[in-house]
């Protein structure tokens, strides 16, 4: 009996017709490709940090991490952009020995006529009446109080004697990225500060913000489940690091030959502003050439963006897995980031300083013309080899997500098809039916094709010319391969020439058609 069946006996004997399924030959291949938010909890959440858990709406979100927490903001701005894909959260508790950040509101002077005064804190916008002549006590304490009734607000509001003081609601340096700003929007959006109010910040951010949380238990229990999507709240140099171990190439990464789970994480960051940058794109050339990993996309983004950075990071994130889902290889450029609140035209990153940062391995953005900020390059922070030569093998987000869609791809294929299969030499005469496989007709090429189809590699030919598939000379039950795939490339430059010119010569620049 050449044939290969895995359930029906040699013995049976029992008449008449007996149907054995196998749906090796039938099946597409199927990923659970969930996303995940790493950022802090408030003490008054309901979860338990450092597990991951689900996370199917807002309400979840504010009732489990706290209102206006960090993971708060997160949630909210990766909804905005990706309102489809299951979501789950990792929250990481404060940092013990951690300081929050602080800022004042101050109101030095009553308005001299009626009028609404527009705050922005994070990009949250409240609106308070403010009447002509009035207290500059009674103007502070109505800001406290509708900055309070926010509660996703990411601090709290006291006033006194004319004084606003705004308190992170965590503990750590990221509560220094929270923005305080008055009428963000303009006299285009009909936003101004009422006549003869006068008020002064103590900064455009608050400051005094210190210590960064332990991550390590928490990406110890994210075990083997796939989260191929991470935004990160967290991106100083430990963090990262830790990050880039789990998500890494190494035997215990996520990319390593043993777990097989792949991945991308994803952040931004704001740099300082110093001497005549008012954009922060000196501290961020400063900042991108300590990084150097393939798994990790870190966006810059201006220092007077009224968002914060790791609300930037969440819609990053969601609008890069939305379009990663559909097609791994298409590049990310033009998507808008919903939500996302640029700096103002006058502090926004010129063309040149978002090549300058490509340079060191920084994502950019920039602002579509309907003024919603989009990815400009996804580049990852890859930028050197081991011996610390200049590399772009790594540089782009589609380049690894393209190779985990091939690898998946190929995998569902070999453990679908030769599941049970016995191994035998090239030119083995063998019964047709037999669960036998050789290294010929492993169908690396055919799947090859298909992928190629689908548009993910090309140039065929090639691979199927350098692809090696040997019988391994020790050991006889396993199969060697040279998989050498060709990934499509997208279309990022588009160069011209421009060669004009003031009047053809007919004699000698045109021809004539007879």
């Amino acid at each position: 009996m050449p044939v290969s069946f895995n359930s029906i006996p040699q013995s049976w004997r029992m008449p008449l017709y007996w149907v054995e399924v196998d749906p090796s030959m039938a099946g597409y291949p199927r990923s659970r490709l969930t996303s995940l938010i790493i950022g802090s909890m408030n003490d008054d959440g309901e979860a338990l940090p450092d597990v991951p858990i689900p996370v199917p709406s807002q309400a979840d979100a504010r009732r489990l991490f706290g209102f206006g927490s960090m993971l708060d903001g997160m949630v909210e701005f990766f909804t905005k952009n990706n309102f489809a894909q299951e979501l789950w959260v990792v929250p990481v508790a404060q940092p013990a020995a951690g300081v929050v950040a602080t800022g004042t509101i101050t109101v030095a002077t009553a308005a001299t006529s009626a009028g609404t005064l527009p705050v922005y804190i994070a990009g949250r916008r409240v609106q308070i009446f403010v009447a002509a002549g009035e207290a500059v006590d009674d103007t502070a304490t109505k800001i406290a109080d509708a900055i309070t009734a926010d509660l996703s607000m990411p601090v709290t509001a006291v006033a006194a004697a004319g004084v606003v003081t705004l308190t992170c609601k965590w503990k750590g340096v990221e509560g220094n990225d929270i923005d305080v700003r008055m009428a963000y929007g303009g006299l285009l959006a009909a936003e101004q500060v009422p006549f003869g109010l006068e008020i002064t910040l103590s900064g455009n951010k608050l400051a005094g913000g210190t210590g960064t949380p332990d991550i390590s238990q928490a990406l110890t229990n994210l075990g083997d489940k796939i989260y191929e999507y991470v935004a990160t709240g967290f991106t100083d140099s430990t963090c990262l690091a830790l990050l880039e171990e789990e998500y890494g190439f190494g035997d215990e990464g996520r990319w390593g030959w043993m777990r097989q789970l792949y991945g991308h994480v994803f952040g931004a960051r704001t740099g300082a502003v110093a001497g005549g940058d008012q954009t922060g794109h000196t501290d961020l050339l400063t900042y991108g050439p300590n990084n150097n990993s393939g798994v990790l996309s870190i966006m810059g983004v201006e220092h007077h963006s009224p968002t914060p950075p790791y609300c930037w990071a969440a819609a990053y994130t969601a609008k890069a897995a939305r379009a990663l889902l559909n097609d791994p290889a298409r590049p990310l450029q033009t998507l808008a980031m919903e939500g996302c609140l640029p700096a103002p035209k006058h502090q926004r990153f010129t063309m040149k300083q978002c090549n300058d940062l490509s340079g060191v391995g920084i994502a950019t953005q920039g602002v579509n013309a309907d003024g919603v900020p989009a990815i400009r390059r996804e580049s990852t922070t890859y930028q050197k080899n081991l011996y610390g030569q200049g590399d772009d093998a790594y540089e782009l987000v589609p380049t690894l997500a393209t190779l985990a869609r091939l690898f998946r791809n190929q995998r569902y294929a070999i453990t679908s098809k030769y599941p049970r299969h016995k191994l035998a030499d090239d030119g083995t005469r063998f019964g047709a039916g037999q669960a036998i496989v050789t290294p010929k007709t492993i169908e690396l090429i055919a799947q090859y094709r298909l992928d190629e189809f689908n548009g993910l590699v090309e140039n065929a030919m090639a691979f199927k010319a350098n692809l090696i598939v040997e019988r391994d000379s020790n050991d006889p039950n396993r199969i060697n391969v040279l998989y050498p795939p060709d990934l499509i490339n997208q279309l990022r430059i588009f160069a011209v020439l421009a060669q004009f010119r003031l009047q053809y010569n007919r004699g000698i620049d045109t021809a004539i058609a007879i």
